[in-house]
């Protein structure tokens, strides 16, 4: 594990920025999509997920320091407000917080809890339908952040349960540290941990060291708990560096034999460049944190959590849903989308840059092999989509994967709560269009999917019905002047004869997901 390495900054501290607020809102936004900006009363800016304008669950909104905003911010999926900054005029309160987002329209029906950084460490209660948390360290912010998202599903919709957790969290938590520093007397890199240094020997003992400091304290804790683990890297540790101390932590906690949910974040030291991690480690009742299946992958998040937890910790929809079925559909779309490749391609290479099959195609396979890695998840539909969405996000690109993306996220959703599941399109459809300028008739992959979609509430299910709309659609784009994309570059008689790529794509995917 080499850890101990001269450290390159290609950017300088006034180069990054990072202490401007205005850097943060601008930011934010482009790597997380769904963000919106909304100010408060006090004119503070508050960025707001539209994907969780509904959420069944407690609302979570999150306030950093500047600065050093962290990765959980965007990396959780039920933080529905961040504030990367505090600026204004006043104090901003929970109170703000809580009234701007009903004035966007973001229901806090189940409750609201707010995790701030700040100058003390205190949980209580706002008012009767929300909380407030704050800590004094960022690594315990980020932990709290973790395990209100890795938390049980009662726990999730009880603000009662909800203030017993993190009152457990602020009572026992103990946190651990250690940063390799290359500049000794001796020439030899030393570890500088929270109560004291020592000489480097290897990144495995210094860590196990720092394990046992962190566990000192809960030797005596009875089975009915689980430890909640969080562990973050200081100053940006590699991706494979990052999964070895996942892997280290999770070989000792197994060695102990003890229950546990792990999960990591990352931490910005402006005032030194050494690297190295901190833990923190919580045992929490079970009640409230059910412990990570076995065998689970060394570098949990909360997405991958979802993705192999039990179905106490699942979206549930109000729509029921057969896996073998659901997987039988989803494989038949994604086999009838790679085997249309060629054909996508060939339309690209006349309208587009030819793309657009290759980008769609490695999406399907990418589902394929999430299929196969979750034998038995999909009839918790919302959840499975959730944790595709994760997967897609990263490995497929161009605007397609974005669309497709935006459109899976807001459906997972809103099957939590829609009656039918042609509603629950239709209402993805409406939010896709927020992040959009297309529309139907622009010449895009709309021209098929906003057909298709209305047909299918309209018929209450027609799937018949809602091909035929969405193949009229992406005829209709034979014809159609493109607005947008590298084809509103070409002349009309390039275009003309030639289907939208991305409309066909689409509707390759929906016949073979709708076949019989």
């Amino acid at each position: 594990m080499a850890v101990v390495v001269d450290q390159t900054n290609p950017f300088s501290k006034s180069d990054l920025d990072l202490e401007n607020p205005s850097r943060w809102n601008a930011l934010l936004p482009l790597m997380r999509p769904s963000l919106r900006k909304a100010q408060t009363p006090k004119g503070q800016t508050v960025l707001i997920d539209e994907t969780l304008r509904s959420s069944p669950y407690i609302q979570l909104a999150a306030i950093g320091r500047s600065g050093n905003l962290s990765s959980r911010f965007l990396s959780e999926r039920n933080v529905v407000a961040i504030v990367a900054v505090v600026e204004g005029a006043g104090i901003l309160t929970a109170h703000d917080i809580l009234h701007t987002l009903q004035a966007a329209g973001v229901s806090v029906s189940q409750g609201l809890v707010v995790a701030r950084f700040g100058k003390a460490t205190k949980v209580e209660p706002v008012h009767d339908n929300s909380l407030e948390i704050e800590v004094d360290d960022e690594l315990k912010l980020d932990h709290i952040l973790a395990l209100l998202s890795q938390a049980t599903e009662s726990a999730k919709v009880s603000l009662h349960q909800t203030a017993d957790l993190l009152k457990v969290f602020l009572k026992t938590v103990t946190t651990s540290s250690a940063t390799i520093h290359t500049e000794t007397n001796d020439g030899k890199p030393v570890v500088l941990y929270g109560h004291g240094s020592e000489p480097y020997q290897s990144a495995k003992e210094a860590l196990q060291k720092d394990l046992k400091q962190a566990m000192k304290a809960h030797t005596a804790q009875e089975k009915s708990v689980t430890y909640s683990v969080h562990y973050s890297d200081i100053n940006g540790l590699s991706r494979l560096e990052n999964n070895i101390l996942g892997l280290e932590i999770v070989s000792f906690l197994d060695e102990q034999n003890l229950p546990y949910r792990l999960s990591n974040s990352a931490l910005l030291n402006h005032d030194s460049q050494a690297r190295g991690w901190s833990i923190s480690v919580c045992p929490v009742p079970k009640h409230l944190l059910a412990p990570q299946p076995k065998p689970a992958p060394p570098l949990e998040t909360s997405q991958t959590a979802e993705q192999s937890s039990t179905s106490s910790t699942k979206l549930t929809s109000k729509i029921q849903f057969d896996d073998a079925t659901v997987r039988r559909r989803i494989v038949n779309g994604c086999n009838k989308l790679i085997e249309s490749e060629p054909t996508i391609t060939e339309y690209d290479t006349i309208v587009g840059d030819g793309d657009c099959g290759y980008t769609l195609r490695d999406g399907a396979r990418q589902t394929l092999t999430f299929l196969t890695s979750h034998p038995s998840h999909l009839s918790a539909l919302p959840s499975a989509l959730s944790s595709l969405v994760d997967q897609l996000s990263i490995d497929m690109g161009g605007t397609s994967g974005a669309l497709y993306c935006i459109f899976l996220s807001s459906l997972a959703q809103s099957l939590l709560t829609s009656p039918s599941i042609g509603d629950a399109a239709v209402d993805a459809k409406d939010h896709l269009l927020r992040f959009t300028r297309a529309r139907e008739g622009d010449r895009t992959c709309l021209d098929c999917l906003i057909p298709f979609v209305e047909a299918l509430r309209e018929t209450r299910g027609d799937t018949q019905e809602a091909l035929e709309r969405a193949r009229e659609g992406v005829s209709r784009t034979k014809e159609l002047e493109a607005r947008l994309g590298r084809s509103s570059y070409l002349d009309e008689g390039a275009t003309r004869g030639v289907p939208d790529p991305g409309a066909y794509g689409l509707l390759m995917l929906l016949e073979g997901l709708c076949a019989d």
